[in-house]
């Protein structure tokens, strides 16, 4: 079978018209992937995706493909899709979150013009999951993931599934659509430098074959760290050797299994260490092409370095997938919907087919590890859960399942106890029991969200606010590390979010991610990325600007990095190194390392005071430095006897404070950090007041392509201090010029938030360069230049 894109040519119109649908009234140029509507960043208007629009264009099929099979597919409508060609209706798709085709073989007309149609109905009151009731969450709508014309023989390959029970074979099954017997089917496993390493031959003698096992030496084992991926070709051959179709899926070995007592991978016990993921962008929602998508998985495991992602609470795109299967990515994956059963059985048959759909078309990736199998948060509803259970157990029953829950010792009719802790306050540990909430303490556990809500967090935040939401996650990851029989934990969430009225802030965002919506960095994705072993990491809990806190009480303070140890320099005086281990961190492979002493030694040679009298006075000042007015008993009595055995007077101890700790009447103290691995300074920060500014950028790519659609790249833009550090005050308008052959996604003005922002350019289907210009009134303009080319689209490649 041949994809050929259809993502061009396409006109739009939001309210849907019989002129429309006649081809006779005017609709509006796009191209998918498509939003219903573009949208501002900070108070959106629900309504304003909630419509039922249309989608057309011409479709011109050669006279030469007649006797094939043509297929119309279409990987995301949301959320109500009819489908129309020439007139006549092929059929109705309930559900945004997966892929659906129609067969147009005796609908078209060949060598002439054919009219396609989509009626599309994205409005949240349609009997669809997730809707029904309130969702914290928006669901946007339009065609926002590609489509495609299928082209078939008459027997061809319908699907392939490959399962890998263990190292040294590979067990195959294989749809044939109207399997002809004189075909011999061919299957051949490839290894990446696409080495046949198995092959078997069978005689095609019905539509299914099963359980064909192939046998393979010495194989490589995907797993996060080694995503080594296979591919299984399966290839139909006439009666005279000729090639009548192909069909290729991409496969790794590996076994994933959920115990009581953990998560294995390929035999090893593993802990699951992610977050979980909305598939949303500004502006356009959920419209953006694989390379944004595959942006995202980059930014999971290169810049917050964690192992797992949650897609929440709806399958998401194979781009998506496919890129976790390259680059090593554990996926949690579920059907759509949020904590709302309607008590209607048409509706609940949906779910039962949206899990049909997405175990079908996404059972090879070996990045899913569990299918969510329950409306996630949703109550107990045995009968509904008893019939999706079987779907998931019959089609793939080489995965386990699951089902995200809020209730305690709710009913388990899956294979994992998959639980929202969000117990943790700041100040209480970071879970509460497995006894007190999982019913069986032989199936597994698994903390599917926490943080998140109970503690937003927005890039403008004061640094006290700031740090207690990285800690809150260092809190939780600590307790899931402690324990061993929880088999991981995935934080709520990668970034923030749009959401409706009745949830979120005033500007309907639920600031609950590590991230703000365009991806730049919260201080709280330093806690994820200091797990890394391959990438320095280094960043201190304040700017240290004394001016940000009450009465200049810095509080409590830490350090997050991956290395050995941390220096700290003053003004360039050397005051101490600080070790990693931290007995309250002590489950992290990397703790976040406590920061309290700016003074080392300074006082003892600065004042000719003996090291245990400095040492004393010393831990009373940080104590004040701390703590400020709100100085706890044990340290007034440490003050208290620290005057009387060293006679130390008040006034003393005052004019100490303001001399080695607030700095008052001097120049404002530079402090440099060295991190330190294996002896060397492999990072380095400075944190000093600057009113110097520049931009930064960070660019997912200045090569882009037109190929089976337009191409995307994302460009987080940051107001960075002479240091480097976030310019956090820095509430500036940006301005945005696109010229050549790209365009701009969403408005030419956008203003920073603590600092950041970002935009995204796309490609407008021409080949040549591209300037994008970003100015603004308090530094000077940066200029990005990107190249664009053409690959063979599939719109052209008629056979």
């Amino acid at each position: 079978m041949r994809k050929i894109s259809i993502c061009d040519g396409w006109s739009f119109i939001e309210n849907f018209t019989d002129e429309f649908f006649n081809f006779t009234g005017e609709g509006t140029a796009v191209r998918l992937p498509h939003t219903c509507k573009e949208i501002p960043v900070h108070y959106m208007e629900e309504s304003s995706c909630q419509m039922i629009c249309g989608y057309r264009r011409y479709l011109d099929v050669p006279e030469n493909l007649k006797g094939r099979r043509m297929f119309l597919q279409f990987d995301g409508a949301a959320h109500v899709a009819e489908v129309f060609v020439n007139g006549e209706k092929l059929m109705t798709h309930n559900g945004g979150y997966t892929a659906f085709r129609a067969e147009v073989t005796d609908k078209l007309v060949y060598g002439a013009e054919n009219r396609i149609v989509v009626r599309l109905n994205t409005r949240e009151d349609a009997n669809v999951p997730p809707f029904g009731h309130v969702i914290d969450y928006m669901t946007y709508g339009g065609l926002y993931r590609e489509a495609w014309l299928l082209i078939a023989e008459q027997s061809y390959v319908a699907d392939v599934f490959v399962r890998t029970p263990d190292m040294n074979q590979a067990l195959v099954d294989v749809t044939i659509s109207q399997p002809d017997t004189n075909h011999t089917l061919e299957l051949f496993l490839l290894d990446e430098q696409k080495n046949v390493v198995g092959q078997k031959s069978l005689k095609v003698s019905g539509a299914a074959i099963t359980d064909c096992s192939i046998a393979v030496s010495n194989s490589h084992a995907w797993s996060p760290e080694t995503p080594y991926l296979y591919t299984l070709a399966a290839i139909i051959k006439g009666p005279d050797e000729e090639l009548v179709d192909e069909y290729n899926v991409t496969f790794g070995f590996r076994q994933a299994v959920f115990r009581s007592d953990g998560f294995y991978l390929n035999g090893k016990k593993y802990k699951i260490r992610g977050v979980n993921r909305h598939q949303s962008y500004p502006y356009v929602g959920y419209a953006m092409p694989a390379s944004m998508q595959i942006e995202d998985v980059r930014i999971l495991k290169e810049e917050l370095h964690v192992n797992a992602v949650r897609t929440s609470h709806y399958p998401q795109s194979k781009h998506f997938l496919n890129a976790c299967d390259r680059m090593g990515l554990l996926v949690f994956t579920e059907t759509p919907g949020w904590q709302h059963i309607k008590n209607d059985e048409e509706w609940k048959q949906i779910v039962c087919d949206n899990v049909e759909e997405m175990i079908l078309q996404y059972r090879n990736h070996p990045s899913i590890i569990l299918w969510g199998v329950r409306v996630n948060e949703s109550q107990d509803d045995d009968v509904l859960y008893s019939k999706t259970n079987e779907i998931a157990r019959r089609l793939d029953h080489s995965r386990q399942t699951s089902g995200v829950r809020f209730l305690w010792r709710s009913s388990l009719l899956e294979d994992v106890y998959a639980f929202n802790d969000f117990s943790h306050t700041g100040k209480n540990g970071g879970l509460l029991p497995r006894w007190l909430i999982s019913p069986n303490k032989n199936k597994a556990y698994l903390i599917a969200e926490f943080n998140g809500h109970m503690f937003p967090t927005k890039a403008t935040d004061t640094p006290t606010h700031r740090l207690s939401h990285a800690m809150r996650h260092a809190n939780v990851l600590n307790e899931v590390y402690k324990r061993e029989d929880i088999a991981g934990a995935f934080g709520w969430c990668m970034f923030d979010y749009q959401t409706h009225g009745d949830f979120g802030s005033g500007d309907r965002i639920c600031y609950h991610g590590i991230m703000d919506m365009y991806r730049n960095h919260k201080l709280a994705t330093k806690v994820y990325a200091s797990f890394s072993e391959e990438t320095s990491v280094l960043e201190v809990g304040s700017d240290m600007h004394i001016g940000d806190y009450p009465g200049g009480a810095v509080g409590e303070n830490y350090i997050f990095t991956n290395a050995d140890s941390v220096r700290l320099y003053k003004n360039e005086r050397m005051i101490r190194e600080f070790m990693p281990f931290n007995k309250k961190y002590r489950y992290l492979p990397h703790s976040p390392i406590e920061f309290y002493d700016t003074v080392g030694n300074v006082i003892e040679e600065g004042e000719k005071y003996s090291h245990k009298k400095a040492e004393a006075i010393k831990e009373c000042l940080l104590a004040i430095q701390r703590f400020g007015t709100a100085l706890p008993p044990k340290y007034i009595f440490k003050a208290m006897w620290v005057m009387l055995r060293h006679l130390v007077s008040p006034v003393t101890f005052y004019k100490l404070f303001f001399k080695y700790i607030e700095n008052w009447g001097v120049s404002a103290p530079v402090y440099r950090f060295e991190a330190i691995k294996n002896g060397q300074v492999v990072a380095e920060v400075t944190k000093a007041s600057s009113a110097a500014l520049h931009l930064e950028t960070t660019v997912s790519g200045t090569s882009l392509t037109e190929a089976d659609t337009y191409d995307v790249a994302s460009v987080r833009i940051r107001v960075a201090d002479a240091n480097n550090n976030n310019a956090t005050y820095a509430h500036l308008p940006i301005f945005l010029k696109a010229e050549g052959a790209i365009e701009i996604v969403g408005p030419d003005c956008v203003a920073t938030e603590g600092g950041m922002c970002g935009t995204y350019v796309k490609t407008t289907g021409v080949t040549g360069e591209g300037k994008l210009t970003i100015t603004s009134n308090q530094t000077e303009s940066v200029q990005l230049l990107f190249s664009v080319k053409i690959e063979g689209s599939g719109s052209s490649e008629w056979s």
